[in-house]
């Protein structure tokens, strides 16, 4: 499946689960609990061999098994327990719910995710992805929205003038869904800005961002996009 069939297939199922009353915001919620679990599973398998610490009857084969009421029970009973758990695994799982009442649909949304290979996927698709649907919700809610979302070339804009540099650390008190910490990494990486050597890209993926953000969902989102780009 190419991306362009993918980012498609994204969409509209965004469109199908809104006429059951699921917006964009909720919608971005279920993608990011389903999308993680789902590229745990490919991280647990050669060539990564990794653990992220996610329980074998929570994993995402004990989803993909599963169908209707059966699915439903495990979804809600996954999102509780997996809340519970420490580190960065329960943060994104924090007072998670389901928002997809329909089983059917929830197997539908399931089975797309199953289909694609999110690891191999550029980190870029799933950020335009994601930021596809960040703004879209900020048009549907309104109020609000703008305590999450701050357009995306006017980030680049602002990182474009402060130019980070490598070996400095970068702070947001108030960091949302990471906006401003992904645009600085991706003007670091930028090969046309600077070539980093190996202490410097240990640097940039273990010691360079500092942030916080007090709302649960909004934090959970900024956790998940970080997900992708500290594996590259």
């Amino acid at each position: 499946m190419n991306t362009s069939s993918i980012v498609s297939r994204v969409w509209s199922f965004c469109t199908t689960l809104r006429d059951d009353g699921v917006g964009y915001g909720d919608y971005l919620e279920q993608l990011t609990y389903l999308i993680f679990l789902k590229m745990a599973d490919e991280y647990s398998k050669p060539p990564y061999n990794r653990n992220v610490g996610i329980p074998e009857e929570y994993s995402w084969q004990s989803l993909t098994s599963k169908k209707g009421a059966e699915l439903e029970v495990l979804y809600v009973e996954l999102l509780r327990e997996l809340g519970r758990q420490t580190g960065m695994l329960g943060q994104i799982f924090t007072k998670a719910q389901n928002k997809i009442q329909d089983p059917a649909k929830l197997y539908r949304l399931i089975d797309m995710i199953d289909s694609t290979q999110w690891v191999l996927m550029g980190a870029d698709l799933k950020g335009d992805i994601y930021e596809g649907l960040l703004e879209r919700n900020a048009e549907d809610t309104k109020s609000g929205a703008g305590q999450y979302f701050t357009p995306r070339p006017l980030i680049r804009a602002m990182v474009d003038c402060l130019r980070p540099e490598p070996g400095k650390t970068i702070a947001d008190p108030s960091c949302g869904t990471g906006g401003f910490f992904l645009a600085a990494y991706d003007f670091l990486t930028n090969p046309e800005n600077f070539q980093l050597d190996k202490d410097q890209k240990q640097f940039l993926k273990h010691s360079t961002f500092f942030g916080n953000e007090i709302v649960a969902n909004t934090r959970r989102v900024g956790r998940h996009a970080k997900f992708p780009r500290a594996s590259r």
